[in-house]
């Protein structure tokens, strides 16, 4: 039976307050179709043999397929019924839609062969043949690639990823399976499939498996690879297949970039956020290449979605948004999903609680300004060193190697601003800035207050040279970070003069060192730290603990304690030991916001 309903079409203007139109960039607002009653999920598309577009949202009580061919004017030509739920996947592979939903009932096929014409639409259920015929219920979320359907989260194997040939894209075939264990680690959220390589977000143990599925009954495992906040939701290749994006569903996520084209050394290459410091939670990425260059179009729940250019993976910057929810922070509420594959550009995106959104997009180069800062005097790399351009916000910070990447959407003449402590800060004008292009800008900065030091590390019974010492010489304003030499040396010739360092020395086998208030000028810069063996460690150094778990929250995690209450009472501790060094500790987790919030449940 057809279902008819009458949705409202509102105009942008109707729909955000000039403040939010303000903070959307590259990205123009078509028109929303509403769904009174529903609350959608994901979303994908379809185009039929006239050329005509077709959104299909997955939405609490079915897959509702929507004309976007003229992005101003959605129409619903037809709403496939399906099992109530509030989790709803679709991905489309020739003439047909594959549904997956929490609910039950298996997976759903549809035959969109026969649009625009919507009465001849069929669909019915697949549940499962072979070993498991009858048994394939629920199902999380899907993928397809060549002639397969990766079937992510359901009731078989743990969750783990059930594999099934469209070769007969109406009677599935069940052909494997990929499962690690049991329980969280063998369970698999989500997961892309390129050329019979899986990679799969293991969400509840926080990393994602590259997995060699060229023998469906007998995949191979080729590497595992942890993320930032490690609940890995969603992956996505770039065009080369040489890049990796990933998605943690938390509070305060990022999207993520790896290096995976050698699988023996997977390398983070950038992240980047939304809208830093707002709390909100990435969700899905998809790749997609314009004008010879990928970009990560992203669903970001309260922030609407972005548009990232990933055209130089190391240095991600986000060159569209539109936010299309009216609050903000963490929680799951605002844009699902979204579609960005139309041949005519038109992306579709599904909002939880608002509707179908439709946008036309502009996609532009970012244009990038990246380089090195060193110390004028000695040449030695500046971390953390400030680099702002006002007039377009950036602001960033050199990482541990001098080095910094950042950029703009906005191209332009600026003046680009490099400060530190201890050093006198520099301004550059006229930079310019283009869109696809690198500006390199090398910057020597001069100090004031700085002098060298030097320091040696020993064993305090045999006076002989330590290796592999590490060292931190911290205050309010600089961090120096050191590990000796097989000499048991290390130096540095810009350590800016102060009387408040804390300086913490340590080796695992020895007792860890630690000292506060301490001057470092140029009469005292000859340091020498003689370690007494003993098995210790407080956390104040990072001696390399690796971290495994089967619970689905709580992980373990080297971090400065987050205190929770409930009902006004202490939960969990926000100190530290107040007897050891500094104010790390290892903890099960640390949101830091409910006192629920990373219990260890198994």
């Amino acid at each position: 039976m057809e279902l008819k309903k009458s949705y409202t079409l509102m105009l942008a203007a109707l729909l955000l307050s000039i403040q939010a139109l303000s903070q959307n960039l590259n990205v123009t607002f078509r028109s929303k179709l509403t769904y009174p009653g529903q609350k959608l999920a994901n979303i994908c598309g379809y185009v039929d043999s006239l050329n005509n577009e077709y959104a299909l949202v997955g939405t609490s009580l079915g897959m509702s397929i929507v004309d976007v061919t003229n992005p101003a004017v959605p129409v619903e030509v037809k709403q496939i019924p399906g099992d109530t739920s509030n989790w709803r996947e679709i991905k489309v592979r020739g003439k047909y839609a594959y549904v997956t939903t929490e609910a039950g009932g298996g997976l759903q096929i549809v035959n969109l062969r026969s649009l625009p014409n919507t009465t001849k639409i069929i669909y019915k259920y697949w549940t499962g043949d072979g070993a498991i015929s009858g048994l394939l219920t629920s199902i999380h979320a899907l993928h397809i690639d060549k002639n397969f359907v990766y079937l992510y989260g359901s009731k078989l194997f743990s969750g783990g990823p059930v594999v099934a040939d469209l070769t007969d894209p109406w009677n599935p075939t069940y052909v494997g399976k990929y499962q690690v264990g049991t329980g969280n680690a063998a369970y698999v959220h989500d997961g892309y499939v390129r050329n019979d390589t899986m990679y799969s977000g293991h969400i509840y143990v926080g990393y994602y498996s590259v997995v060699d599925f060229r023998n469906k009954a007998n995949p191979i495992t080729l590497a595992t690879q942890y993320t930032p906040h490690k609940f890995t939701h969603n992956t996505w290749l770039s065009t080369n297949s040489k890049v990796l994006f990933t998605t943690d569903e938390k509070d305060n996520t990022f999207l993520t970039s790896y290096d995976v084209s050698d699988l023996a050394n997977i390398t983070e290459l950038d992240r980047i956020q939304s809208n830093p410091g707002s709390g909100s939670i990435v969700h899905n990425t998809h790749i997609i290449r314009v004008a010879g260059n990928d970009y990560a179009v992203t669903s970001w729940y309260k922030d609407g979605f972005t548009i990232v250019d990933a055209g130089r993976p190391q240095n991600l910057i986000q060159v569209g948004n539109y936010d299309n929810y009216t609050g903000s922070g963490s929680g799951f509420a605002g844009n699902w999903g979204v579609f960005p594959y139309f041949p005519s550009g038109t992306i579709v995106g599904s909002n939880i609680g608002e509707g179908l959104f439709v946008f036309s997009p502009t996609y532009v180069r970012a244009c990038y300004l990246e380089g090195i800062v060193t110390d004028s005097t000695c040449g030695a790399l500046l971390n953390n060193t400030k680099i702002t351009v006002t007039a377009v916000k950036i602001n960033d910070s050199t990482d541990i190697s001098g080095q910094y990447r950042t950029g703009t959407p906005t191209p332009g003449t600026y003046n680009v601003t490099f400060s530190k402590p201890g050093y006198v800060s520099k301004t550059i004008s006229g930079v310019v800035l283009t869109r696809g292009n690198v500006n390199i800008l090398n910057v020597k900065l001069k100090p004031f207050n700085t002098v060298s030091v030097s320091g040696l590390t020993t064993d305090g019974a045999t006076t002989n040279p330590l290796a592999g010492v590490k060292v931190s010489i911290t205050n309010a304003t600089n961090t120096y970070a050191f590990t000796s030499n097989g000499s048991g040396n290390f130096s540095s010739c810009n350590v800016t003069s102060a009387t408040n360092y804390n300086i913490y020395v340590g080796k695992w086998g020895y007792n860890t060192y630690c000292a506060s208030n301490q001057t470092i000028n140029s009469s005292n810069n000859n340091l020498a730290y003689p370690l007494t063996k003993g098995y210790y460690d407080d956390f104040v150094l990072d001696f390399g603990w690796t971290v495994s778990s089967s619970a689905t929250g709580g992980f373990w995690q080297r971090a400065v304690p987050l205190g929770t209450t409930y009902m006004s009472t202490p939960a969990n501790p926000g100190v530290d030991d107040n007897s050891d060094c500094s104010n790390m500790a290892f903890v099960t987790g640390n949101a830091g916001i409910s006192s629920s919030d990373d219990d260890v449940d198994n």
